[in-house]
């Protein structure tokens, strides 16, 4: 059977599930993991799934091959005039279109995303990475927010997570020329989390750390700062007292409270939020 036949049959993302971490690989690595329509119907799909499973502490999202993700698959999308346009399509209801959902959905899981980048995360593989919590990455990936290449804006929820990690001027500078960054400057503008030898090592490592903490505060924490982080100071305070009563005097929070007195500690159950 030729390759084109062999790689058509391959699942576009695959999880596996380890030890409570859910472990998202974009599996088109003969294309740089590029974005074809299958690759965002995937994305959407698993991000929803995820959603919905109680059992996972966190979500880490990797690249096969040699790459994180080298962006829209252009060549692909465009093959038919159709395509665009359902991308850009808002369903009835949905915050989001399929664009963005690939970006914006990592937010919407309860549990902590981290982006492990490598070799190149250019364009629409940039704004998957802002969508996650945390951002974990070699120094010398590349990075672009290539959309100004084929005269486009960024498109896929990066209005929402760049302005949350980065200045204006900054996301400005990096959208008007579409250059070229390595993981080390992508780290200094606030795009990176941490920059690593082994970013796989050290986001598992991180992963490991969370779980050792109350399922529900985890959840509480991320719902309560994505929320808050641009509201006005009136909603914020709102939602810290909203959000504290979900989680206080759960099974889950006076399990967290009795590893501080005894060594025969209280274990934690799946969420409850």
């Amino acid at each position: 059977m030729p390759n084109s036949q062999v790689a058509a049959k391959q699942p576009r993302i695959t999880v596996e599930i380890i030890d409570e971490v859910a472990i998202v690989t974009l599996n088109r690595g003969a294309k740089y993991n590029a974005l074809d329509m299958d690759m965002f119907h995937a994305l959407d799909n698993t991000a929803t799934e995820l959603a919905d499973n109680k059992a996972i502490r966190a979500v880490i999202v990797r690249g096969d091959g040699k790459v994180f993700c080298a962006g829209l698959d252009v060549k692909s999308i465009i093959k038919n005039p159709l395509n665009p346009g359902k991308l850009l399509k808002r369903e009835e209801g949905e915050l989001a279109n399929l664009a963005q959902k690939v970006g914006y959905l990592w937010r919407q899981i309860p549990v902590p995303v981290i982006a492990v980048t490598h070799g190149v995360c250019f364009g629409g593989g940039l704004q998957i990475a802002l969508g996650a919590d945390f951002r974990y990455s070699t120094a010398d990936c590349e990075f672009s927010v290539m959309e100004i290449k084929w005269g486009l804006i960024p498109d896929m929820s990066g209005m929402v997570t760049m302005r949350e990690l980065t200045r204006i001027d900054i996301a400005k500078e990096l959208t008007m020329t579409g250059r070229k960054f390595s993981g080390t400057e992508a780290e200094k503008y606030g795009l990176v989390t941490h920059v690593c030898d082994d970013p796989m090592a050290a986001a598992m490592t991180f992963v490991d750390s969370i779980k050792t903490r109350s399922p529900d505060a985890i959840v509480a924490a991320k719902s309560l700062l994505n929320e808050s982080w641009v509201a006005s100071e009136q909603a914020a305070l709102v939602l810290e007292t909203q959000t504290q009563k979900k989680v206080m005097g759960k099974w889950n929070q006076i399990a967290a409270v009795t590893r501080n007195f005894v060594k025969k500690s209280l274990p934690y159950r799946k969420r409850s939020i």
